[in-house]
This record gives structure tokens, sequence and C-alpha cells, in this order.
């Protein structure tokens, strides 16, 4: 480690917190519909999307309702995605490749996949995907699906600000706002800054270059015998990269033009791009605490949970920069420096880009698990097994260290609730959030939703482990790191982050289908246990706080509500851990592999 590395990440979060409460009073004025300097541009189009759409915004809708509207819209966006790529050979407009169709396993995991802002991909996008379905099938959708959760939010925080209100909001005047005042205008600007350091932006067919020193290639023919080819030439792909990384990071979608996603010299090209692309992670989440402070009268509350988030956000990051400035015991027979010296960095740089180093490749992959964003500039499979552990962990957790886009808020705001519940608890009275009772309804409710997420992923990851014909089958490691990988996929699927332990070969009917499922259930069987805990409290009269109060805005209780997060990730997924990143770190330091 290095002070110019701790210099980096403290710019990063000086960023992060600078930014946080203009974001989120603008946000606040958005979804309360106040005036802004945008409506003169906006407000027309609002109305005419309306009108079209047959939508009456004035309208409110009770919980159940605005769940309806959420489900049936993003039910109607996936279904348009599966069919955009599975006729992508049928229209040649934006298709210079001319590629196929897409598989209906692989599309239907796909379209699940940006349909719950997971963006995770079993593909390789340049190879598979044309500029339309880029364009029109999942860009787009990395758009509604960020508005989707950001909607979510502002109902959950309208639930705990309302008194004695059946509703929550109207869920398509939300999706429009949040779409046309905060994504739309952040990412015109935002593509353009991000062209300026030189990611692509073009309908240009592929290129075709020469390459200086030719290579030969063995592979396998059809008959098994080993054939050998000279390779003279190099297809550069490219395309309308720009529009689409712009709200792949706003949106903490994270689905990458490129296989290699961030690491890709087109998608992330300077230190500078990928000092953006981070700070934009954490924009909006960041913003979401103090629209949650000033929605529900009490700034000072949003500002708890701001520090609650970014203490695990310090802890992540400290240690996954730690692990991996160490060298890999397993290389002590080779020419590697423990620390920085001459032209060498130091650590492990195995998986990483030069041109961001250890200091950067940890801190976005901490920022990128912290959040639900699952893009890479770095390959998360090389990770030193702390390292490794850190990114599955951030996701364990719920991803409420900052968070996905609205996600990330009312996961922390479920974890609020149960902080408040034990509060009460431990002095013997019924515990109150923001002057409402938390009852036993809210409590099952949240536990409901705190069940579902292990209850998918070790189920899962259980079976895949015990299936060799089509679980292991596809692992390209066995022992600790083979478990890690199985365990990430799930878990990556359940939280909607998108990343991967890359050894792992998903393309198969079986981790398509099951991570599709995965997919599903972390985002939809959630968010209705979790709208219904808001349609509760709204419903609330509000009393007047008492000597008893257990205060929300307190450094107490942001330091109980982060012990309450840890605790529950940490019983829950422990000892899945300790047979996968734990043991693995202990074998590696006895000097053991596996390969």
């Amino acid at each position: 480690m290095t002070s110019n590395g701790w210099l980096q990440i403290a710019v990063f979060f000086v960023l992060v917190l600078l930014a946080a409460k203009p974001m989120g009073l603008y946000m606040a004025r958005v979804y309360e519909r106040k005036k802004t300097w945008l409506d003169p541009v906006l407000g027309p189009m609002e109305r005419l999307l309306y009108r079209i759409a047959g939508v009456d915004a004035d309208a409110e809708m009770k919980w159940t309702e605005y769940g309806a509207a959420m489900l049936a819209f993003s039910l109607a966006t996936l279904l348009l995605t599966y069919a955009v790529e599975r006729l992508q050979h049928a229209v040649p407009l934006w298709n210079p490749q001319h590629l196929a169709a897409v598989e209906p396993y692989l599309a239907w995991n796909t379209a699940v996949s940006f349909t719950t802002n997971t963006n995770w991909q079993s593909y390789v996008p340049e190879t598979t995907m044309s500029y339309l379905t880029q364009m029109f099938g999942l860009a787009t959708h990395n758009f509604w699906s960020a508005a989707t959760g950001m909607a979510l939010a502002i109902a959950f925080i309208r639930g705990i600000a309302r008194r004695e209100s059946k509703t929550l909001g109207n869920f398509w005047v939300d999706l429009t706002r949040g779409t046309l005042w905060i994504l739309l205008p952040i990412c015109v600007v935002y593509a353009l800054a991000l062209v300026s350091q030189g990611v692509v932006q073009n309908l240009k067919p592929y290129d075709t270059a020469t390459l200086v020193e030719p290579q030969s290639v063995t592979a396998t023919g059809a008959d098994g015998k080993p054939t050998t080819a000279t390779v003279t030439t190099q297809t550069i792909a490219q395309g309308p990269v720009a529009s689409q990384e712009a709200i792949k990071m706003l949106g903490t979608n994270g689905g990458g033009f490129f296989n290699a996603n961030s690491a890709h010299p087109f998608e992330n090209p300077t230190p500078l791009s990928n000092l953006m692309q981070m700070f934009s992670i954490f924009l909006i989440p960041a913003g979401l605490c103090i629209t949650l402070g000033k929605m529900t009268g009490s700034p000072k509350h949003g500002w708890a949970v701001f520090a609650a988030m970014s203490v695990l956000w310090f802890a992540g990051v400290a240690t996954c920069y730690w692990a991996e400035a160490q060298p890999n015991p397993l290389l002590h027979g080779v020419d590697q420096h423990a620390s920085t010296a001459g032209i060498s960095p130091g650590g492990n740089m195995e998986g990483k880009e030069v041109r961001f180093g250890i200091a950067n490749s940890a801190l976005f992959a901490t920022v990128t698990t912290d959040a639900s964003c699952g893009a890479v500039n770095a390959m998360h499979d090389s990770l030193m097994p702390l390292g490794g552990l850190v990114a599955l962990s951030n996701i364990h957790l719920g991803e409420i260290v900052f968070g996905g886009v609205g996600a990330g808020m009312y996961g922390m705001l479920v974890f609020v609730i149960l902080t408040v519940f034990i509060a009460g608890l431990m002095v013997g009275r019924t515990p109150e959030y923001m002057g409402k009772k938390v009852e036993a309804f809210d409590v099952q409710m949240s536990m409901l939703y705190f069940l579902i997420f292990p209850v998918v992923i070790l189920g899962f990851s259980a079976i895949a482990v015990l299936s060799p014909s089509f679980g292991t089958s596809s692992l390209s490691n066995h022992g600790p790191h083979g478990l890690t990988q199985i365990l990430y996929a799930y878990t990556s699927a359940a939280g909607n982050n998108g990343s991967a332990f890359a050894g792992l070969n998903a393309n198969t009917h079986w981790y398509n289908a099951t991570l599709a499922v995965t997919m599903l259930a972390g985002r939809f069987l959630m968010i209705v246990p979790m709208l219904a805990v808001a349609g509760n409290l709204a419903i609330k009269k509000i009393a007047p706080p008492s000597l008893g109060t257990f205060p929300v805005t307190s450094p107490l209780f942001a330091v109980l509500l982060t012990g309450v997060i840890v605790i529950v990730g940490a019983l829950t997924f422990f000892p899945a851990l300790s047979l996968g990143p734990i043991l693995e770190h202990l074998l590696l330091r006895a000097g053991t592999s596996f390969s």
C-alpha cells in the first residue's frame, strides 16, 4: 500500500461526500414535483407521455397497485428485450457484423438480467449482440431498471414520511420523472465527457488490423486432433459505447459493451475516466440518503444512514486494498516485489490493468459490489482470497453500502426497521421509527425480505456443488476457489450485481436457467415485502417522541445499524464463506493451492 493509493481513495470519497447533498436535494424536488430549472424543457415532454399512455398523473396508488404496476412494466420490457435478441438476425438495421439470433436460453437469461438491473452477461457482447440490440434492447433497459429502483426507494421514503395515508405515490409518474429529470440529463453530459477521454461512440463496422507479428494458434479439431494455424489479422470491435457506458455506471447496471467490461480501453481508457465511472456509481445512492432526510423532515437521519454506509465502505476498501497489496505466497520463487520498487507496482497484479494499478482496482472492486453495479476494471477471479471475500461479502450484506440506485436505499431502510426493533427490545418498550410504532407485521415482512436472499443463494449453490454433470463441470478451479466461483455466481445474481468470478463458465442451460430464476427472485420477491412494509408505515399515525424513544439521528444509531448489518450478513453466510475464500486464504498462507 502506498500514500498515493490512499490519497486517490480519499479523493474519491471526498467527491462523493461533496456531491451527495446537492444531488439529494435535487432528487427530492424532482419526486415532490417541485419546480426545477429543467421544467421548461421536460415538463411538456412529461405531459405528452402521460397523454399518450393514458396516465392520470394526479392519481395515487396503494402499495399493492404500485407493486402491480411495477411488475407489469417489468414483464412487458422483459418480453420486449427477449424479442429483440431473438429477432436481431432478421433486422438488418445496425447489425454490420450480421450477427445471428441469440440462443433462447441465453436470450432469456440476458433479458431477465437487464430487467432486474443485474446485467449478468454469460456471453461475449461484441460477438453476440448487434448495435441495435445493444442500444434498443440493453441500453434502454439500463434506464428503465434504474428508474424503477429509484421509484421504489421513493415510495418507501413516502411510506415513512406520510401519516394516515393509504397511498405511496404513482409508479408511472415516479418512473417518468426519474428517467427524464435525473438519468437522461446526467447521461448526456456524462457520455460526452467519456468521449473526451477516448471512449468510442460510432456505428461503424468492426475494423480489421494486420498484426505486426503473426501468431501461431493451436486448436483441437472436430476429430480431436490438434491443428495449428497462423493468425495474421485482428478484428477490432467498436460501436456506440459511450452512450451505454454512461447509464451503465450511473444506473448501477454494470453490463459492458465489451466482454472485458471497464478493463477494456474503449470503455475505460484513462485514470480520469476510471474515477468518473466509480464516482457515478455512488452518485445517486449517496444522494438518496439526503433525499431521505429531506422528504422525512429529518436531515440528521439521512446523514446517520450515510455515516453507516461510509463506515462499511471504508472497512471493505481498506481490507481489499491491503489484501491486493500483498504478494502471492505461491509466487515466492518468482522475482516478485512485496512493495513498490523500480517498475514493479508490488502486490498482486494478476488480472489488473497497469493503467489503474492496485489501489484503483481494489477501490473499483469494492465500489461496484457495494452498489449493485457489477462493472469491473479487473478480474475478480484473480483477486487474493481476502480481496474476493470483500467483494462477495459486500453483496451478502444486501448491497446496502450506498447500494444500487434505489435498491440500496430501500434495502437499507429495511435494515433500519430491524435495527429500531432490536433497540426497542433492548430497552423493553415498543419500538418506534420516525414517530411510528414498528409492529409485528412490519418485522414479519422485513424478515421475509431478509430470508429470501440466503435461501435462493445457498439453495442453488448447494445443488450446483453436488451436481458434477451440470454444476461443477463448468468450473476452472477445484477446492475452495471452485466453491467461491459457484457461490459468487448465485450471490451476484440474487443481489442483482452482475459481476462474476469469471473462471466459471455460466453459459450453459443449467446456469442460464437457474441464474435467471435467482435474478427474478432477488429483485421481485424481495420488492413485495418491502412495499408491504412501506404501505403499512404510511397508514400509521405519528406519535410525539418521548424519553424512551430511540433517536435515529445519533452516532449511536449509526453504530447499532452498522452492527446489525454485519451480524445479519455474517451469521447467514459465514459457514459458506469459511469453506470458500477464508479456507483458500489459510491454504494459500500454508503454501497449498488447488488447480
